[in-house]
C-alpha cells in the first residue's frame, strides 16, 4: 500500500513527469495535492497500469484531489535548456497552477531545483524520492495525470503525422519511429538535441 504523505501535517504536493525519453513532443508534468490520510488501493506507478486503468484513475484523481495541475515544456524549450531542466520546469509550471498552495513537495526521481512560493518567494521544503511513484499516492497520481494528458497530446499529433506511429509509441524511440525519421525527416515536434536516429549523431540534415 502506498503512503499518503511524506511530510506530516503539511499540505503536500506530489510531482512526476512523462515523456522525458521521447524523441518528439513536449514533456508533461503534474502536481497533485491529495487529502490528508487519503487512501486508494488502485493507485500505482502509471507504468504498472493498463491504459484503460490509467484513464479511469485520472477521473478519480481529479475528483478526489484537493488540487491538481499539469505543466508543459515544448520541444523548442527542451532543445534550449536540456531535458532535465525541462522536466523540472514542467513540474514548476504545474505547481504554479495549483489552486491550493502547497507547503511541501515530493518529487519522483533524484533531481529537482528549489521551488519558490509565488506569494512570498520563499523556497518550499522538497524531497526527491527514487521510484516515488511506487511509494507515495500523490506522486503516483501525478504520474497518471502526466502520462494520460501527454498521451492525449501525442494522439492528436499522430493525426497530423501518422507515419511516425505516435499512436502506438507516443514519441518514444521505437524502431518504427526511427525508420520513419530516416524516411520522412523530422517534424516541428521532434527534439533536435536528441540522438534521433540512435547512431550517435546529434545533428540531422533534414529540412522541416
Amino acid at each position: 500500500m502506498l503512503a499518503s504523505h511524506y511530510y506530516k501535517g503539511k499540505i503536500e504536493a506530489g510531482c512526476d513527469e512523462a515523456g522525458r525519453g521521447c524523441l518528439a513532443g513536449s514533456v508533461y508534468a503534474a502536481a497533485v495535492i491529495l487529502p490528508e490520510d487519503y487512501q486508494n488501493d488502485l493507485l500505482n506507478d502509471s507504468k504498472q497500469l493498463t491504459e484503460k486503468k490509467r484513464y479511469e484513475l485520472r477521473e478519480i484523481i481529479q475528483r478526489d484531489a484537493v488540487a491538481w495541475a499539469v505543466g508543459i515544456v515544448t520541444p523548442e524549450e527542451i532543445d534550449k535548456i536540456n531535458i532535465l531542466n525541462a522536466s523540472i520546469l514542467a513540474m514548476h509550471r504545474a505547481l504554479d497552477q495549483l489552486q491550493v498552495r502547497p507547503e511541501a513537495i515530493i518529487i519522483d526521481g533524484n533531481r529537482f531545483k528549489p521551488y519558490k512560493d509565488p506569494v512570498d518567494g520563499n523556497p518550499l521544503p522538497h524531497t526527491t524520492i527514487v521510484k516515488g511513484d511506487g511509494k507515495y499516492l500523490s506522486i503516483a497520481a501525478a504520474s497518471i495525470l502526466a502520462k494520460t494528458y501527454r498521451d492525449d497530446y501525442m494522439n492528436d499529433l499522430a493525426k497530423e503525422y501518422p507515419q511516425y506511429d505516435w499512436l502506438s509509441n507516443k514519441g518514444y524511440p521505437t524502431k518504427k519511429h526511427r525508420d520513419a525519421i530516416r524516411q520522412y525527416g523530422i517534424t516541428p515536434y521532434h527534439r533536435k538535441s536528441y540522438n534521433l536516429l540512435g547512431d550517435g549523431q546529434l545533428s540531422l540534415d533534414f529540412g522541416e
